[in-house]
């Protein structure tokens, strides 16, 4: 692929030098449908970044498309607050129709802003009020948001060091298989709660991800998750899943933490609720938690109707034939795993590991730079892939719920490539 320059100058003499992404991709986009994007030349890119996680169903999903631009076009609401309107008992029926009842989760909902964060947020305030205690526990590579209580429990120091001040009331513990399988399950984090001298104090909450998608593709095992379900009851704590990135079928069932066959105590939701890119978020939790007085947390935009519309629009399409989004998933799933394992097989040198679950998956390198030049040589082949790993040492695959066959093999070919000319 021949890329010319594109003009980036009102990008780089305007906007702050915080902007991260566009530097791994240099080009100016236009447009997008499916697995792919176009930049203003006219170049195609095969996307297998999906909007970190946001855009499940692909760019423009037409049949999100058709009922978005439907709503708009009849004046539907587009600012609500938490005001009752169509489009929210339509997505909160459906909400419950096809996802809450048919797993028998008793969840009451709250819409707590915009983003993943203020879900997370909301989870922390929630969880302190019901039990009057503050601290709250979280693991090792843990990425919870960027706000303050989303990053005192977050474990990447280079995020948290952009607070500018002490982020408290967190303690990390052990994420699954952290001493490779040296030491038991909760060892450490069960004796510090039992003894009186541990310093320990008694936690509210525990936060997890199932898998630790900025953290480096980290996959915990069900039945960690079942272990750390039953210390959490055992021990007077609730248990928070941070299913932002990882659920919405991610992993293969709409909730991640179905595998493991636990309901938590509350689950916060984002990304790819809304279905099409648009800013919404959810906070779930057991009805006896719901202990809020009116008002006592909210937010302008909290109320995003047009969200509301695709997020209804999306369930209605992908989740109303029972496991079909599900078992298509794991299928596409399995279809990179093979991919990988051919080239860990031609790579043995240098890739450490390929981990992953439906369709997220990340190959680790034991040069830990290497990631970064695979993601870039990508680029120039036309596939969009991103890092993660507290040193960027993991290539993250991330493509839409509805990639075809082709666009994988497609874009795990250029993959390949990439990797082998890094070298």
């Amino acid at each position: 692929m021949t890329i010319t320059q594109p003009d980036l100058s009102v990008f780089q003499t305007l906007e702050s030098e915080v902007r991260s992404y566009c530097r791994g991709w240099p080009t100016v986009f236009d447009r997008a449908r499916g697995s792919r994007m176009y930049d203003e030349d006219g170049h195609e890119y095969l996307d297998f970044f999906a909007g970190a996680g946001s855009l499940n169903y692909g760019h423009n999903n037409p049949v999100l498309k058709r009922a978005l631009l439907d709503y708009l076009e009849r004046d539907g609401v587009t600012h609500g607050l938490d005001m009752s309107t169509s489009a929210k008992r339509a997505f909160l029926q459906t909400f419950q129709d096809l996802v809450l009842r048919p797993r028998d989760l008793p969840y009451k909902v709250m819409f707590p802003g915009p983003t993943g964060t203020n879900a997370v947020e909301s989870a922390l305030k929630l969880a302190r009020k019901v039990k009057g205690r503050e601290a709250i526990v979280s693991f090792t590579n843990a990425f919870h948001g960027m706000s303050l209580g989303s990053l005192a429990v977050t474990g990447n120091a280079f995020k948290r060091a952009g607070a500018g001040i002490p982020l408290v009331h967190g303690t990390p513990m052990p994420f699954d298989n952290y001493f490779d399988g040296r030491v038991p399950d909760f060892l450490w984090f069960e004796r510090l709660l039992e003894d009186q001298g541990s310093g320990l104090n008694k936690p509210a909450a525990v936060i997890v991800e199932t898998v630790q998608g900025e953290g480096g593709i980290n996959v915990a095992r069900p039945e960690w998750l079942r272990a750390l379900a039953d210390l959490c009851e055992r021990q007077d704590m609730l248990l928070i899943v941070d299913d932002i990135q990882m659920g919405c079928g991610r992993t293969g069932a709409f909730f991640s933490f179905e595998e493991a066959g636990i309901t938590p105590d509350i689950v916060t939701v984002s990304k790819s609720i809304s279905g099409y890119g648009l800013p919404m978020s959810l906070c779930l939790f057991k009805p006896e938690l719901d202990i809020w007085e009116p008002g006592e947390h909210n937010g302008t935009f909290r109320g995003n109707n047009p969200a509301f519309v695709t997020a209804t629009a999306a369930l209605e399409t992908y989740w109303a034939d029972g496991s079909a989004m599900e078992k298509q998933t794991r299928a596409r799933g399995e279809q990179v795993e093979q991919a990988l394992i051919a080239i860990c097989e031609e790579n043995l040198a240098d890739i450490k590991e390929y981990r992953g679950r439906g369709l997220v998956w990340g190959m680790e390198f034991h040069e830990k730079s290497r990631a970064d030049r695979i993601a870039r040589r990508a680029f120039d082949l036309g596939l969009l892939i991103e890092t993660s790993g507290p040193e960027s040492e993991v290539v993250k695959l991330l493509p839409a719920l509805t990639v075809t066959p082709q666009e994988l093999d497609e874009g795990l070919s250029v993959l390949a490539r990439a990797v082998r000319e890094t070298n």
